[in-house]
């Protein structure tokens, strides 16, 4: 076979694996979405909530689509979600940059991770309700508390994926590296964070939720406003209808963005071969 004909041969593999996890991806969220729903009204019927308190889907659909207030619901709660997503963009960033860097400094140093490993672990089973006081203490009511908190929610996991996908590196791969003179660093880069990419983009994946909880943590302990301020409000005024609605939302649009990037994810891990290590 023509060198030609081979790369063609290896595009249309890449193109029907890209496709095939494409429609993986897509088939997942479906199936997601509709065990959500089935489990939602379930469990509404199996505890025999009352309809006042308890809201089915029916319910929310009527209060965000067919009520004659239904676009002014719409609104507001929109309006608290786009709120609610930039500070999980914010927690997003600040947790999972910090996390790259310390997985890298764990790569790089094993001391620095005998020294830093266990302060990880102690954000990690500290309740952050617990911390929330001295965190609006040192950085006020403001983004800086929406970063440290929603960057506390992600760092764990993601840290411990990243740290997983680096050491992973083949031995062999490193001893190269070493061979010809090459640095721990040089190793790092050209070896351990190419290899560590499906680690890595899981990590990625894996933080989406856990972003939006941090979010609503900082919302409704510290900064207010957004869908984490606003539930508390709606509860304590007997606003059911709303307080569901809003956490359909949030729930949604967590759903949405996770399987957005899972789908991402498994196309650029089918396009660089990498889709046995998902």
């Amino acid at each position: 076979m023509s060198a030609g004909g081979a790369a063609a041969g290896i595009r249309r593999e890449a193109r029907r694996a890209t496709l095939r996890a494409l429609g993986s991806s897509l088939a997942t969220f479906g199936l997601t979405l509709a065990a959500v729903l089935v489990l939602w009204q379930g469990l509404l019927w199996a505890t025999g909530v009352s309809p006042y308190v308890g809201k089915g889907p029916l319910d929310v659909w009527t209060f965000l689509v067919t009520a004659p207030e239904a676009a002014e619901n719409r609104a507001l709660l929109m309006g608290q979600l786009v709120t609610t997503l930039q500070d999980a963009a914010i927690g997003f960033v600040a947790g999972l940059v910090v996390a790259l860097l310390v997985a890298i400094g764990f790569q790089l140093s094993r001391g620095l991770e005998h020294a830093l490993m266990p302060l990880a672990m102690l954000l990690r089973s500290v309740p952050l309700v617990a911390m929330a006081p001295v965190i609006i203490l040192l950085f006020g009511r403001s983004a800086a508390t929406v970063a440290v908190i929603g960057g506390i929610v992600v760092l764990f996991p993601a840290l411990v994926n990243i740290v997983f996908g680096l050491r992973q590196v083949s031995p062999q791969m490193s001893d190269v590296i070493h061979v010809y003179g090459g640095s721990a660093w040089t190793a790092l880069r050209k070896v351990a964070l190419p290899s560590a990419l499906p680690s890595l983009l899981a990590a990625v994946r894996i933080s989406v939720p856990g972003a939006i909880t941090g979010a609503l943590l900082a919302e409704w302990l510290a900064v207010g406003g957004g869908i984490g301020g606003a539930v508390g409000a709606y509860s304590s005024q007997a606003q059911f209808s709303a307080l569901w609605s809003a956490v359909v939302l949030v729930t949604a649009a967590a759903l949405v963005i996770y399987n957005l990037v899972a789908v991402v994810e498994s196309v650029v891990l089918a396009r660089m071969g990498m889709a046995d290590r998902a």
